[in-house]
């Protein structure tokens, strides 16, 4: 754990904070590059960025706070500290799958492509949040599994198998889906290791709850995507 890296008078820098930061800028300058090399939307490639982080940020925030309400009531101003720890990714992708799709159709941007374009780099950003999350000490197992690596590991692996599906995937909207999935599965048994957060029905935690209902979503994307472009 080291969640400050360093100190100068009231300035601090924080290790969560710099990895978020990384994360984004990472996942933006490889998308950027393929979009120029490919010619897809590079002009707007740089907005849809900035929408997914707004968004994912104020969703990953509100989910985190809405799990850790009794804290947070008690400490209204930490609310808006996140660059000290604290985002639950599935409010994220929820927030930033609605503003990204409303940019994406307001720009007539072709959906599914533009989503299997992206995706793959949105797995790439995840997983250099996550060793932010362990220099953080968030996100934390219990009985020393260092689960935040598991997770990093998880999506980097989850990261190389979209890019490689992407060059033969067999229809469009297979990679998102094959996003929903593989994270889905990850989170939902990593989770079992996780020492941090409440454990609601069946003596799963939100974050497996609603693993379970991505899948779902998963396999409803995967259906309807083959279907529709068999039609």
């Amino acid at each position: 754990m080291h969640p400050i890296l360093f100190e100068i008078g009231p300035f601090t820098l924080r290790s969560y904070g710099v990895l978020i930061a990384l994360a984004f800028f990472v996942g933006y300058f490889f998308l950027y590059r393929e979009a120029g090399r490919k010619n897809f939307y590079p002009d707007k490639i740089l907005n849809l960025e900035l929408v997914i982080l707004i968004s994912g940020i104020l969703g990953a925030r509100a989910l985190h706070v809405l799990v850790n309400l009794d804290y947070y009531r008690a400490n209204l101003l930490d609310i808006i500290f996140f660059w000290k720890g604290g985002l639950a990714f599935y409010g994220g992708l929820i927030l930033a799958v609605l503003a990204s799709w409303a940019f994406i159709v307001k720009n007539k941007m072709p959906r599914w492509e533009t989503a299997d374009f992206i995706i793959p780099y949105v797995a790439l950003g995840q997983a250099i949040g996550r060793i932010g999350c362990f220099f953080n000490g968030c996100c934390f197992g219990k009985d020393g599994h260092p689960t935040q690596l598991y997770a990093a590991f998880a999506l980097f692996c989850i990261f190389v198998i979209l890019k490689l599906t992407r060059k033969n995937e067999p229809f469009t909207g297979f990679v998102a889906g094959l996003y929903l999935l593989l994270y889905g599965l990850q989170r939902f048994f990593i989770d079992f290791l996780r020492g941090d957060t409440p454990r609601y029905a069946l003596n799963l935690t939100a974050s497996q709850l609603i693993s379970v209902g991505v899948l779902l979503l998963a396999a409803f994307v995967f259906i309807s995507r083959r279907i529709r472009e068999k039609a």
